[in-house]
């Protein structure tokens, strides 16, 4: 037989083993088209690597005509990692990871994998403690059915641990027993068995995911398995040049990094020991710049990190323009991200189109450790020592005339991202620690920082999805799921490899957690609810205030059997005060309404009473994080956010992939609208669906993406989560518009709502604007397409809208 006849074979066997449970879209037509096109990529004698990777590209180019290609490019990926990683012969038996065979095979190579890691020093030597017989009879090979092809690409180009020589040593189910073993290490020699299966419970169907670092590195020999760290910079040169070197080996063992710089003098400041002017903050911004761009986290992904400014500082205005592209490069941050850190009395004096004093923190030292109305008196007080002219340095200028040049830089940059310093502190529960001087790279964490205290967190997210049915959220699974992850969070702090002595000192001290969510638009769906509507704000409210719940209860008990954290006494948890209860302590010092529902419907005042007897045991419980790469992972919709669009390509690390709204195609194929013609068409939407008559009114509802729903309306669903939410929320802004005055009043409403924290500033390609308009005359007015169409649609993969994942998977 010739190597042609044998390859052909080859390829048509594999394509049939890949389509099973899917014949009756991928028939033997299909295969035979699929089979030419692979075959023209190939040459004779090609191996079975290059095989298979020409096969997965055939069938993942035809992912927007229906998810069975997908589960079918999936099928390919799964068998190619079985044949590398475990034996050549072994993956042709079988696709089926139920196979009794495959099963056995499976559980061996796990032992094998963990016998390997040891010898190579690989993992924590602790490992070898446990039963690793039991744990292989714990593992369900079946699960590896629950991945989709990107979930499957993404594990294996940056997940998986490897050789050296980049050889594969984990399969999914071992990779996540082995992030549960290492999460189980914190607990008793003869527990940890027990707590490895019921964390790898957790992990493998999906439930809840713990953040890339912790997946990264747990059981490892360095296990860095905290998210985010925050750093405040002090106004010496000794300290500026020790935070560069903190920010290196943070960023070195995969930390994402906020650094606040407002104690740094401004430009023009006077340098007492040698007579001489300060050049400002702008060129330590240019090398904290440097040192970001300079450092590969874990190898696996570039360094990011988040400068913070407050917006009385005098070098505000030069810090807006970090990020152009234009002017003196020397004083651009092109790798570095960049955030205002805003009072409410810069918000007031905006709305009130009064004049803002800007100065040196040199001269103004109280300004940077207070906020609330203690900030106004301090502010007002130095304001008429300027006046007076008591003050070497300040400027004078326009609020509204500041505001709209921030809003300007924010529409052409992207940067800086707008957070608001008063409800983070006033919120705030660890308000008798200090002061909370930035948010964190992500801007979901919110946390005290101080000279000899670098903030961490340690974050994971609860998948709603896998919580959620027709007839509504699963309250009893979820609880469980979070009493769980809780205590895996909790276990982080203790196991973690800490880069400086600061951060471990700090997290030790506090132990603040971030327990998040993802899924939330693909539950809505899963439900039938538009996101666009009132339904969803009520969903967003019950939801929250369960996850709330039970991750406080969960924290409580464990200080009950590990005791509270050491900072917790004098705390609002300590005072009896939980996150709801501060929305009137913001109301108060900030003398204006938030217009968010603080109705409990829980029987919090059983937990609060809980709380007077045992304390707590993290300081902070909750934090939603962008989720960009783990809700790949778990195949469902990132974080808060509405789903980018029902057809689009994504780019990240990984590479590029076609993502199709499934739960639209299923919809539609169920009242027989799904043909080449609809697919055509939705293409030429860029994966809107709403100018497509054709499709129910009420399927063009609950599949609006996330330029075609109000972005206040988005504002308003993250104000009620953050009503139970202790720390903040990574909310991207998806403005569909260029129109300054929208921008502006979608900003001002994300103030008025008491936001903590914004993100990225979303918009649209030239082009897609032209055909993608949104009505925003008025609050509650829906998103709609304009029916004006451009001529340049077409049925190329390449003409699909691309977005990419930002660096905020530093964070999850």
């Amino acid at each position: 037989m010739s190597h042609a006849t044998t390859q052909h074979d080859t390829v048509r066997q594999l394509l049939r083993r890949a389509r099973t449970g899917h014949e009756d879209v991928l028939t033997d037509d299909s295969l035979d088209s699929i089979q030419a096109e692979i075959e023209r990529a190939l040459y004779d004698g090609a191996s079975a690597t290059e095989i298979e990777q020409a096969t997965i590209s055939a069938l993942t180019a035809r992912l927007e005509r229906d998810p069975a290609f997908g589960s079918a490019a999936a099928a390919v990926h799964r068998e190619q990692s079985y044949r590398l990683a475990v034996d050549p012969t072994f993956a042709r038996n079988s696709v089926d990871p139920t196979h009794t065979e495959f099963v056995d095979t499976y559980r061996d190579q796990f032992t094998t994998t963990i016998d390997r890691c040891l010898a190579e020093e690989r993992l924590d030597e602790r490992m070898a403690e446990f039963d690793i017989d039991r744990l292989s009879d714990a593992l369900v090979p079946a699960r590896d059915l629950r991945f989709d092809y990107m979930a499957l690409d993404t594990l294996d180009q940056r997940y998986y641990l490897r050789t050296p020589d980049g050889e594969r040593l984990e399969l999914p189910q071992i990779f996540w027993m082995r992030v549960a073993m290492g999460l189980a290490l914190r607990e008793a020699p003869s527990e940890r068995d027990a707590y490895a299966i019921e964390f790898y419970e957790l992990l493998s169907t999906l439930r809840f995911i713990p953040s890339t670092p912790t997946l990264f590195h747990a059981g490892t020999t360095h296990p860095q398995l905290s998210s985010c760290y925050l750093t405040t910079v002090q106004d010496d040169l000794d300290d500026i040049f020790d935070s560069y070197k903190a920010h290196a080996n943070l960023s070195k063992w995969s930390g994402g990094i906020g650094t606040d710089w407002t104690n740094l003098r401004a430009a023009g400041a006077l340098i007492e020991s040698t007579g001489v002017e300060s050049t400002g903050t702008v060129p330590f911004l240019k090398i904290s710049n440097d040192v970001t761009a300079a450092i590969n986290r874990s190898g696996k992904r570039r360094g990011a990190a988040c400068a913070y400014l407050e917006a009385w500082h005098l070098d505000f205005p030069a810090f807006l323009d970090l990020r152009r592209n234009t002017g003196d490069d020397r004083r651009r941050t092109h790798d570095m991200n960049t955030a205002a850190w805003i009072p409410d009395l810069f918000m007031k004096r905006v709305e009130a189109d009064e004049q803002w004093t800007l100065f040196s923190p040199d001269e103004v030292p109280e300004l940077h450790g207070s906020y609330g109305q203690a900030f106004e008196e301090q502010y007002l007080t130095y304001e008429a020592r300027a006046e007076a002219g008591e003050l070497r340095q300040f400027e004078r200028v326009d609020a509204a005339d500041l505001w709209r040049q921030l809003l300007t830089r924010l529409f052409e940059t992207g940067h800086p991202w707008i957070t608001f310093k008063d409800p983070c502190n006033i919120r705030s529960p660890q308000d008798h620690a200090g002061t909370i001087h930035s948010s964190n790279l992500c801007t979901e964490i919110t946390l005290n920082t101080a000279a000899d205290e670098t903030a961490v967190c340690n974050l994971g997210s609860v998948n709603l999805t896998n919580h959620v049915t027709s007839d509504g959220i699963q309250r009893e699974k979820l609880s469980v799921t979070i009493e769980t992850a809780m205590r895996m969070l909790d276990n982080v702090v203790d196991l973690n490899f800490y880069p400086t002595d600061r951060a471990e000192r700090s997290n030790m001290k506090h132990r603040p957690v971030g327990l998040g969510m993802m899924g939330f638009h693909d539950a809505l769906m899963q439900l039938g609810v538009p996101l666009d509507s009132v339904d969803a704000l009520e969903i967003t409210d019950t939801v929250t205030e369960q996850i709330a719940y039970h991750a406080i209860s969960g924290s409580v008990s464990l200080a009950a059997e590990r005791g509270s954290y050491e900072s917790f006494a004098g705390s609002k948890w300590d005072r009896g005060l939980l996150p709801q209860d501060t929305i009137d302590f913001l109301e108060t010092e900030r003398g204006e309404p938030i217009e968010v529902d603080y109705t409990e419907r829980l029987p919090w005042d059983e937990l609060r009473e809980r709380i007077s007897r045992h304390g707590i045991r993290n300081s902070n419980t909750m934090a939603i994080a962008p989720t960009a790469t783990i809700s790949t992972i778990a195949g469902t919709t990132p974080s808060i956010e509405p789903i980018y669009s029902n057809l689009y390509v994504k780019s990240n690390m990984s590479g590029d992939f076609t993502v199709v709204n499934e739960r639209l195609i299923a919809d539609l194929k169920a009242r027989d609208l799904w043909t080449d013609g609809m697919l055509d068409r939705l293409k030429y939407h860029d994966g809107s669906i709403q100018e497509i008559g054709d499709i129910p009114a009420d399927v063009r509802e609950l599949y609006r993406g996330a330029f075609e729903i109000d972005p206040r309306h988005q504002l308003r669903l993250t104000a009620q989560r953050g009503v139970w939410i202790d720390q903040s929320q990574s909310h991207n802004v998806f403005f569909p518009s260029t129109d300054g005055s929208l921008l502006d009043s979608v900003y001002r409403t994300a103030w008025k709502l008491g936001l903590k924290t914004t993100y990225y500033l979303r918009t649209l390609g030239a082009s897609s604007i032209e055909k993608s308009t949104i009505d925003m005359n008025e609050y509650d007015d829906t998103a709609r397409r304009s029916s004006q169409e451009n001529d340049d649609g077409g049925t190329d993969r390449c003409d699909l809208p691309t977005v990419a994942d930002p660096t905020c998977d530093a964070c999850q």
